[in-house]
């Protein structure tokens, strides 16, 4: 990074761009110690201050750093509380102003005058708002963060010293703890590369959480290391705060029985607050929480606790013999370091292989003429396929007759209900998006046989033959033709959407909008479509309860597990909070069973991620290396009182509508487990409605 600003001219300011990993300020510690340094935290009308900042090094020489600080930083054990933050998206209006004074003073400033700006990667391109002066002058540059556990781990070792090591006076405790935790803040920031399965969501974790925390560690360790009254005594008391008055007799006796070690206290500090902090999932927080149930309890004091298999607590060592440890004992990278099956590398390189062809595929030309490559041009192609569609898509439900049909509005016959007013609004999106197309896409077809001297006969030529410019619709009208008798075209931005969609075998984003979550290329989430609608038609003939239920078939799956309790409650009366879904996997499978179940539902459709189920034990198991998602059996599902719940030898299984997970959580199932429910919670098991 150092040699970029170097071999930068005044001419380009030099555009630092960050991931989650933030540099630390120590890199720029010799422009602090020159005394030519101007750091602006933008924001907060901070803009001003930035401009005169400009005006100063560019007369005379200086740096200038345009970013944002963020409380957490660097700081512990003589480090410097500093860390950058990308903030430069919180003044996107004075963007344009800033382009301007970087150009004016692109010539005639002092040779030293440099400036840095630090900003955050777009996540898209209708996302961009750095100004393409900006983005053309600027030299880019990236500070990608470690990979692999290996690198990770040193890292965060090479926050602290082997004074931060010798400052505690419990030396072996608070070696431990602190070297579990830079294993668990290597392992929480390198897990996000699986993707969903390694967390719901992404946070960004920073050296900060780690500095911090081992400062909360020495504060707690040194107390505890005195006669000190409970917490619950004196609330409102630091850990490091002297006490304001003699103890009672009742704290004396309290202080007495202190733990060493405060293991709970320091595992909700770290994992609620000081990591915690950042999660907003409630599945995320509960691995946090296992991690540091795993890696920070008393037993590694002792050295019994493997932190990955085959690696170990190291014992007492000086600063660089942890160093050596890590070389020598650390297993090769796998994902049985994070707690993962193997299956989840195959996951997260099968989605980054796709990814990347994706983005290949996206960076063709888009103007493809007729007898290039296979000789289908692309209009032609999307023709095909919108005619495909078109033909093969079933008339709305007639919401009327079905209606008439049912004698009693029972809990299932109104999920029968919404899920049919649902499908229409999806098709009916569909019919009329796609009419429309074809509608412009015959006008094209047309209307490129009098396109003589217009500069070609894609879609794009097109709309430059006859003026169009920008992604607004816009109606313009050139001379009539036999192709367009009222003189009048209309190419809308939807319409383009939904012709690369098609292309691309996509799922055009107005009917994802209308529809369910899937993951589906255009070609097979239209054949689920059509599943779901013959199952909703076998189901509305005669509202009978279907002998096994595709739980995956529905728009919304929490509503039809919402009435398997409705219908108990009604019948049992039971109120509806005191409540909960009781689970049974079957041995069967969907083709074996003849009946619906007397109560509850039978349901089938459902695949587990991280591991399988056994149906010769009833349990969950170890995943087949390669299986990536099993299907799981028939589940029989029925309403019990919440007292009646078996809570031993139970993992809360979270079930999502996708391998997206996050946003797409549907409900719990409470399988059965012969292992720690710890194993399963690490290695992300969860059971999937649709892959």
């Amino acid at each position: 990074m150092l040699d970029g600003i170097l071999d930068s001219v005044p001419e380009g300011a030099v555009l630092t761009l960050f991931p989650p990993c933030l540099p630390s300020g120590k890199k720029l510690g010799f422009t602090i110690d020159n005394g030519k340094l101007h750091n602006v935290s933008l924001g907060q009308g901070q803009e001003v201050v930035a401009e005169n900042a400009l005006d100063v090094a560019a007369e005379k020489g200086h740096w200038v750093i345009l970013q944002g600080t963020r409380q957490g930083g660097e700081g512990c054990a003589g480090a410097k509380p500093q860390s950058w933050l990308q903030n430069i998206h919180l003044v996107a209006r004075w963007l344009s102003t800033l382009d301007k004074k970087l150009e004016r003073f692109s010539t005639g400033s002092h040779h030293d005058y440099r400036v840095l700006i630090s900003a955050e990667p777009a996540p898209s391109p209708e996302a961009h708002i750095i100004p393409q002066g900006i983005l053309e002058n600027a030299i880019k540059i990236t500070n990608e963060p470690p990979t692999g556990m290996y690198a990770n781990l040193h890292k965060a070792l090479d926050l602290f010293t082997q004074d931060t090591l010798e400052t505690c006076t419990k030396e072996i405790e608070f070696k431990c703890i602190l070297f579990a935790l830079c294993y668990f803040h290597a392992v929480v920031a390198e897990r996000r590369k699986f993707g969903a399965q390694g967390w719901n969501r992404s946070y960004p974790f920073n050296n900060g959480d780690l500095t911090i925390s081992i400062s909360v560690l020495y504060n707690y360790l040194e107390a505890n290391a005195k006669v000190r009254p409970s917490p619950s005594c004196v609330p409102s008391l630091g850990p490091s705060l002297p006490f304001p008055r003699p103890l009672s007799p009742r704290q004396t006796l309290t202080a007495a029985t202190l733990p060493k070690v405060p293991w709970d206290d320091l595992r909700y500090l770290f994992g609620e607050i000081m990591y915690g902090g950042h999660i907003t999932d409630d599945w995320d927080r509960r691995l946090c929480r296992t991690y540091l149930a795993e890696y920070v309890r008393a037993e590694m004091l002792e050295g019994e606790i493997l932190l990955a298999p085959g690696f170990q607590i190291p014992p007492n060592l000086d600063y660089k013999g942890y160093h050596e440890y890590i070389d020598e004992n650390l297993p090769p990278e796998s994902p049985y370091l994070y707690g993962l099956h193997p299956n989840a590398e195959i996951g997260f390189l099968t989605v980054t292989s796709e990814k990347l062809f994706r983005t290949v595929l996206e960076m063709q030309p888009k103007e493809t003429d007729s007898g290039a490559g296979t000789g289908v041009s692309r209009e032609e192609k999307v023709k095909a396929v919108l005619d495909e569609i078109l033909e093969k898509i079933p008339e709305t439900f007639n919401m009327a007759e079905i209606m008439a049909k049912a004698s009693e509005k029972t809990p299932y016959v109104v999920v029968a209900f919404q899920e049919c007013e649902r499908m229409n609004i999806l098709t009916n999106e569909m019919r009329r998006s796609l009419k429309e197309l074809n509608l412009g896409l015959k006008t094209y077809i047309q209307f490129t046989t009098h396109m003589v001297g217009w500069g070609g006969t894609s879609w794009e030529r097109m709309k430059r033959g006859l003026g169009l410019t920008g992604s607004a619709s816009v109606p313009i009208a050139p001379a009539p033709c036999p192709c367009d008798p009222q003189g009048e075209l209309t190419i809308t931005t939807d319409m383009e959407d939904l012709s690369m969609a098609l292309f691309y075998d996509t799922v055009p984003e107005t009917w994802m909008a209308r529809a369910y979550p899937s993951m589906m290329g255009l070609a097979a989430w239209y054949a689920d479509l059509l599943l779901r609608i013959r199952e909703l038609e076998a189901w509305t003939t005669d509202f009978a309860l279907p002998t096994t239920v595709w739980l995956a078939g529905f728009f919304n799956p929490q509503s039809f597990l919402t009435a398997i309790m409705q219908s108990m409650a009604r019948k049992n009366e039971w109120p509806l909070d005191k409540m909960c879904l009781s689970v049974e996997v079957t041995k069967k499978s969907r083709e074996d069973m003849t009946a619906p179940p007397r109560e509850g539902s039978y349901v089938y459709g459902l695949f587990m991620e991280g591991a399988r189920w056994d149906t010769q034990t009833g349990v969950i198991a170890e995943a087949r290396l390669k299986e990536l998602t099993p299907a799981m059996p028939v589940i029989f599902i029925k309403a019990i009182p919440v007292d009646r719940t078996e809570t031993k030898n139970i993992y809360e299984c979270p079930v999502y509508k996708t391998r997206i997970r996050g946003p797409t959580y549907v409900w719990t199932f409470n399988l059965k487990t012969k292992e720690k429910a710890a194993k399963w919670i690490l290695a992300a098991v969860a059971l999937l409605l649709q892959v």
